[in-house]
């Protein structure tokens, strides 16, 4: 379902939730009853997940506060060779 924004002369903008594709032109206001015409407005996209949010933000924060490293961070052990790797040829 899609939302579209209706803006009727005598109540107001008001929203209406319909499939996408289906919206028509003109919508009967919901407090008055007359014809409201459609408005074309900035689709509703500012629900992200948290963790998305979370690393925009830090990205951002970035850009004027920079994390500086004081040290190297402990590394993984490394994982031992594999044993095939053991008979190729040495230069």
């Amino acid at each position: 379902m899609a939302t579209y924004e209706y803006d009727c002369p005598r109540c107001g903008r008001f929203e209406t939730h319909q499939p996408i594709g289906t919206a028509s032109d003109s919508h009967d206001c919901p407090g008055c009853s007359r014809p409201a015409r459609r408005v074309l407005s900035a689709p509703h996209l500012t629900t992200v997940p948290r963790q998305f949010a979370a690393a925009l933000e830090r990205e951002e924060r970035s850009g004027a506060e920079p994390e500086v490293v004081t040290e190297v961070p402990p590394g993984r052990p490394r994982p031992a060779p594999h044993p095939v790797l053991s008979r190729l040829p040495r230069p």
